[in-house]
């Protein structure tokens, strides 16, 4: 399957958009976000942090039948992909901060973007923690992360992992930065969509 790609004013590279995504997926309370803040810190291209909860935060505040809100939230969720996808193709560095808990969203990210073009970083924590955690923000929903524990990881395939628990976000997001500098091919993303399609 072809990857969409939003339309760009000028010629792309051969091989890729010329962007890149730094795309990390964990569960609520992760750490993702802290990771994020530091990879803008020390990467040396200009980057965007871009996360879905930025998007969700954009939404009216008026509140959303309750028989509507699945379908809000759904095209929320896709509106972000699309959006981290012409980012990319338009040359941008971005950290996208994602929560992959429903099938689809793999799936349609997979679709969307340039396989060659996504750093897939998995971010870890051990339920136990990511529960102390919840408790510690308080802005957060008790149960949530455990409840994204077992769909967020079940594809199985990264580039590169790190864990939160036993690494703070500045050595991850190190390591990060050490890894973009020789990226191995098939990345973790060309490895997916082949599975996901075995055509290709």
């Amino acid at each position: 399957m072809t990857p969409v790609r939003p339309a760009v004013d000028t010629d792309e590279p051969a091989g890729g958009s010329g962007g890149l995504i730094i795309f990390l997926n964990g569960t609520s309370s992760s750490g993702k976000s802290s990771i994020a803040a530091e990879l803008l810190r020390i990467l040396d291209e200009p980057s965007f942090h871009i996360p879905v909860d930025a998007f969700h935060a954009m939404r009216t505040g008026r509140e959303i039948p309750a028989d509507r809100l699945p379908a809000v939230l759904h095209d929320t969720w896709r509106g972000y992909h699309r959006a981290i996808a012409g980012m990319a193709a338009a040359g941008n560095q971005v950290v996208m901060d994602h929560v992959l808990s429903a099938e689809w969203r793999l799936r349609d990210c997979l679709d969307l973007f340039v396989p060659q073009d996504v750093v897939f970083v998995g971010v870890h924590c051990p339920r136990a923690e990511l529960e102390r955690r919840e408790r510690e923000r308080g802005d957060r929903p008790p149960g949530l992360a455990a409840r994204q524990l077992a769909q967020v990881h079940a594809h199985g395939l990264y580039d590169i992992e790190c864990d939160t628990s036993r690494a703070d976000p500045r050595r991850c997001a190190a390591r990060i930065k050490d890894f973009l500098a020789d990226r191995p091919t098939p990345t973790a993303f060309q490895r997916l969509r082949t599975k996901q399609n075995p055509a290709i």
